[in-house]
């Protein structure tokens, strides 16, 4: 166990940087969104493209591992929606608070932790995840989170605008080109190369980083809830869901499906299990602003998730370990 939290460590200790520097205002709450467009934009999509590039295009087009996580994700959103409509968390909040339940933070933390306690074999499986994470369980709950309105058309008018969001995220596109890439054997020039690779090299610090600094900004600027003051009730049962419920979910699908017969390795079953044990994905706390959610909920369940997986993760990696 000393072991994994050797390395586990210097990744939750960077986002306690960042969570520090804007909590105690070394870094101004006006530069983080500077700083999650650099990642965003620029250096995770490099990193992206280049895990995609080098990794087997078989792996990235893995059918087991595609409809398990994706079975899991849409119970994990049902599940997380149905415990949390009440008359105070309408559909808006509980589409959310699903997002933040079955969305890990694969892309900012998980698949360089991923790489370092696997090796470069678990890029695959864990961009297959990405994919649908991106693609379908957040267009899904943006979709969902609608339905309040669903007799304006909110529903059908936030299932465009969700899919027009997927079309202009770049991380979809950087994984697409790079499977192209290793389809067709191609390389980049020298130059491009480079300048690819050291953006690639800035995603991992700088994204964890990142991470910390928007979980301290949303929590500073949540305060005021018109509903007073924020239960335990409203978010410790959504952390829980996506800390122990949502990996022990994939793991016994994947089992299931292994002795089906259906085709999933028991290596990337692993790394969806620790995929599916990450903390909730930090910019869903962005996406609940633009959306009206109540964004000092959201916030509270990525902080405790965050917080907690230090332990939890570890464990889940000593699970397989053992």
């Amino acid at each position: 166990m000393l072991e994994i939290f050797r390395v586990t460590f210097p990744f939750f200790a960077l986002v306690l940087c960042g969570y520090v520097a804007a909590r105690w205002r070394f870094l101004p709450l006006e530069a983080i969104p500077g700083l999650n467009g650099f990642v965003l934009f620029f250096a995770l999509p490099c990193m992206l493209f280049r895990f995609g590039a080098d990794t087997p295009i078989a792996q990235l087009l893995d059918a087991g591992v595609f409809f398990t996580y994706l079975l899991c994700a849409l119970l994990i959103v049902a599940l997380s929606i149905a415990i949390s409509l009440n008359p105070r968390v309408r559909w808006n909040d509980a589409s959310l608070g699903a997002l933040v339940a079955a969305f890990p933070n694969t892309g900012f933390m998980g698949v360089p932790l991923l790489v370092a306690l696997l090796g470069a074999q678990a890029v695959g499986p864990a961009i297959v995840t990405i994919v649908i994470d991106l693609v379908i369980t957040s267009s899904l709950c943006v979709a969902l989170s609608r339905m309040d309105a669903a007799g304006q058309h909110g529903a059908a008018v936030a299932a465009r605008k969700a899919l027009a969001g997927v079309l202009r995220n770049p991380m979809p596109w950087a994984i697409s080109i790079g499977a192209a890439f290793s389809y067709w054997n191609l390389e980049l020039l020298g130059p491009v190369s480079k300048t690819v690779g050291l953006l690639a090299d800035a995603a991992s610090p700088v994204a964890l980083f990142t991470i910390g600094a928007v979980l301290a900004r949303s929590l500073m600027l949540s305060h005021e809830r018109p509903d007073g003051p924020l239960r335990a009730i409203d978010y410790l049962p959504i952390a829980l869901i996506k800390l122990v419920v949502h990996p022990v979910l994939v793991l016994l699908v994947g089992l299931a499906a292994i002795q089906w017969g259906l085709p999933l390795e028991p290596f990337a079953l692993q790394v969806m299990v620790l995929v599916a044990a990450l903390p909730s994905a930090s910019n869903v706390s962005l996406l609940a602003e633009r959306l009206g959610a109540d964004n000092g909920r959201i916030a509270r369940i990525i902080l405790v998730t965050t917080v907690a997986a230090f332990v939890t993760f570890s464990g889940a990696v000593n699970f397989f370990k053992a």
